[in-house]
């Protein structure tokens, strides 16, 4: 059990969150292995959805949403590996307004 208090501009909230393991765990290599899973949560589906406005996909049946899924965490490789002071979000634009960024992003594609 986790109990947590989040401090609002004029209150504060209070919640108490539940999880089960496997493992016999110490109070810190709970709370470790806690923040590790809202690491992912924060570091890629959020930003999944906020620069691919993945929640908005309409897939839902067959391969398509998997596929969809693959070519984005792949896409948001790239756009994470380049090394300008551009946020994501503005990179992938970027990306998309101009062929010499994507063609930058994407590398030498000769063979």
């Amino acid at each position: 059990r986790v109990r947590s208090r989040t401090g609002l501009k004029d209150r504060s909230r209070f919640d108490t969150r539940y999880f089960i393991a496997s493992a016999n765990l110490t109070a810190k290599r709970a709370a470790h292995a806690v923040r590790g899973h809202w690491l992912v949560e924060n570091a890629l589906h959020w930003t999944l959805d906020v620069v691919f406005n993945d929640d908005q996909s309409r897939l839902r049946k067959g391969h398509g949403a998997l596929n969809m899924a693959i070519v984005r965490h792949f896409a948001l490789n790239l756009v994470r590996a380049v090394s300008d002071k551009r946020s994501i979000k503005l990179r992938r634009k970027r990306a998309g307004w101009d062929p010499k960024y994507l063609a930058a992003i994407l590398g030498d594609l000769r063979r």
